[in-house]
């Protein structure tokens, strides 16, 4: 037996020997394809630099990675209900998690392989035959503008990153960290400015693709966070590109197509997502032939919507179906949950509720199914026994969350016990003192805390199916990046830095109260005053008396409301 054995253990390493002499790892490319002759084509160039969108779109903006790498070890957001899950990690400041199987594994791997591809593109351009320098150097840019914000993000996330700026050729088992602000000194900045030059300027309607508004943006921000790497190089830069957008945007914009809506309600409104005119830069998913791949896969893209949005269906009124699912008030529960920080930045000096607390967050619910009250779920509830047997119907008010700042809070908390809808006190959910959720209520586990006030800033009815039996729905709104308002706040802190901010209130203000209606109104009642001069001189000189007179009434009360909010806002500072 022994001697049998020795025999199969020498064929064995026999085999093994003969395998080894007889393979080879080197690589055979039998039809000779490469990315240069890839490129020799402009068709196959313009493929190498639509690689470089793919990282962006799968792991960046619009995607649960990003969203939780982002937001989710800040004070403004705990997870949904302050339950204890795997998610928690993100909301404590990555306790607990680990870079190898959770999305930071993802999102760095996806950094990398667009760096990759972005290189690949800047550094294959010269073989695609276009006709002029502009059209090659127009694609180019594309390239060098998505990689400057990978490297952005990368820096922003973790402070010093590896530099690549070349294609890879050989594997590197040690790579170096590189200091933040060389990244910025030799990539970030020298890439956007190159795409502030050849970038186009595109329109409103333009989508993924960045144009010269998005590029110069994006330079202002750059330049101006050198600032927290000790540097003060750029902070001019950071200023004067800043306002280079801003006098644009107020001069109409004939030259980047800048933008800003006149009012808070405008930003977010959904019907002006697709081609919003205030976004600088913006992308939008959509599946099927003419989109990225399997549609299946594509629901997962574009999901911010959801995130914020509270367990709506835990209450028996709600149910979670194919229908609703169309809307933004479809999916079963989202992610992120409003610490009670954030909601009380809404609640002014004064004591009220700011009025764009309500346009940012939605607190009420329909229900989307008939519904009566039985006994299990009038205890839970906290509801009179009287509730027992009252009906609400299809479309009726479901849910309702209250903050103490609305003018309904007494009457809604003095009927919550026999109202046939479910209320919610912000103190049902929320424990001031103790800065934290309210896990019991009544000695019970508190049921109200999954009800909460939901981020409607992604609100989207615009869905696709992507796999019915699933319930796999995908969402076309587009995803901002960066707004022409946040140009307004980096002047604002350029100018600080650089100038002790002489102008900072400024910039903030024409962010803060969007008041171009005011100046509309001015001009319409000169262009009155002056008909009425030109029809009726006499009478005219007697009606610019009291227009003036008016006029300086309506100046005067339009200060003293402004100085109270100025007083306000240095209070908060």
């Amino acid at each position: 037996m022994k001697n049998i054995f020795r025999k199969l253990t020498l064929y064995s390493v026999a085999l093994a020997a003969v395998s080894f002499s007889s393979c080879s790892l080197e690589e055979n490319n039998p039809a000779g394809f490469t990315k240069e002759n890839l490129a020799t084509s402009i068709e196959g160039y313009e493929t190498l630099v639509n690689q470089c969108y793919f990282a962006m779109e799968r792991y960046f903006y619009g995607t649960d990675s990003w969203m939780s790498l982002t937001e989710g070890d800040s004070d403004l957001w705990t997870y949904q209900a302050n339950q204890s899950t795997s998610y928690t990690q993100w909301f404590w400041f990555f306790a607990g998690a680990s870079p190898n199987t959770t999305y930071t594994n993802n999102w760095w791997n996806g950094t990398y392989d667009g760096v990759g591809s972005c290189n690949e593109a800047i550094a294959l351009a010269g073989y695609a035959p276009y006709k002029t320098e502009a059209e090659r150097n127009a694609k180019v840019a594309e390239a060098r503008f998505l990689r400057a914000i990978y490297y952005f993000n990368a820096v922003e996330q973790f402070g010093g990153v590896t530099m690549l700026t070349e294609p890879e050729t050989t594997l590197n088992y040690a790579p170096e960290r590189t200091d933040p602000l060389t990244i910025y000194k030799e990539v970030i900045i020298p890439d956007l400015e190159y795409a502030v030059e050849w970038l186009a300027v595109g329109t409103h309607a333009t989508t993924t693709v960045p144009t010269k508004k998005a590029a110069l943006g994006f330079l202002a921000k750059a330049c101006l966070q050198t600032y927290e790497y000790g540097s003060t190089e750029y902070l001019q830069k950071a200023l004067d590109s800043a306002k280079e957008l801003i006098a644009d945007c107020e001069s109409g914009g004939a030259k980047y197509n800048a933008y800003m809506y006149p009012t808070y309600e405008e930003v977010f409104k959904e019907s002006n997502n697709w081609e919003n005119k205030e976004a600088l830069w913006k992308h939008r998913w959509y599946a099927g032939s003419d989109g990225h791949g399997s549609s299946n896969g594509n629901y997962k893209l574009n999901r911010n919507d959801e995130y914020f949005l509270c367990n709506v269906n835990k209450f028996g009124a709600r149910e979670d179906n194919q229908e609703t699912r169309l809307t933004w008030e479809g999916c079963i529960s989202g992610i992120f949950m409003p610490t009670q920080h954030l909601l009380n930045l809404y609640v002014q000096e004064d004591g009220t509720l700011d009025p764009r607390f309500h346009e940012s967050f939605t607190t009420e619910w329909n229900a989307n199914k008939n519904y009566i009250w039985d006994t299990s779920a009038a205890n839970m509830y906290d509801k009179d026994e009287s509730i027992v047997g009252t009906e609400l119907k299809k479309g009726d008010l479901a849910i309702k969350f209250v903050m103490p700042q609305d003018e309904d809070y007494a009457e809604e908390k003095a009927n919550r016990h026999t109202s046939n809808y479910l209320m919610i006190a912000y103190d049902d959910v929320y424990n001031d003192q103790k800065h934290n959720v309210n896990m019991q209520y009544n000695g019970m586990e508190n049921q109200f805390r999954y009800f909460y006030p939901s981020l409607n800033k992604h609100n989207s009815s615009n869905y696709y199916v992507a796999n019915a039996s699933k319930k796999r729905n995908g969402n076309l709104n587009a995803t901002f990046m960066m707004r022409m308002a946040e140009v307004y706040l980096i002047a604002a802190e350029a100018d600080i830095y650089i100038n002790g901010g002489a102008n900072a209130m400024g910039y903030i203000n024409k962010v803060r109260a969007r008041d171009w209606g005011w100046y509309m109104a001015f001009g319409i009642l000169a262009i009155i005053c002056a008909l009425i001069i030109l029809w009726q001189p006499a009478v005219g000189a007697l009606y610019v008396v009291y227009m003036i007179s008016f006029t300086f009434f309506i100046i005067g009360l339009f200060r003293v409301m402004l100085s109270f909010e100025l007083r306000n806002l240095h209070k908060r500072k």
